[in-house]
């Protein structure tokens, strides 16, 4: 009887950093559950700016198809082609429309 009357004894010590542990963890849930909903709802600056950065990218991308194909174009239509002069009209207005939102280079 005597090891189940020591066990009884040390039990409730033993199993107190569990349940202090348990305790803390459910009494903490509530705010870090908050706190990654905010910092899932919220961008930060640097993200922000790497986002910015993508889309500036992809646009001076579409821009320089867009110049590559008027290029080729102008020259056909110097050739005698009037299907590509018509064409680099045509691109050439697109070109004119995706200017204004890729953003200037800094002067040097």
């Amino acid at each position: 009887m005597r090891p189940a009357l020591l066990l009884v004894l040390v039990a409730p010590l033993a199993l107190g950093g569990c349940l202090a542990k348990t305790a803390f963890d459910v009494a903490t849930a509530p705010v870090r559950i908050a706190s990654k909903g905010v910092d899932l709802a919220t961008t930060s600056q640097s993200e922000a700016d790497e986002a910015r950065g993508r889309e500036i990218r992809r646009r001076e991308e579409q821009l320089g198809k867009l110049q590559r194909e008027y290029d080729k174009q102008l020259r056909d239509c110097e050739n005698g082609s009037e299907r590509a002069c018509e064409q680099a009209r045509a691109t050439y207005a697109r070109i004119q429309q995706a200017l204004p939102s890729v953003p200037a280079d800094p002067p040097r």
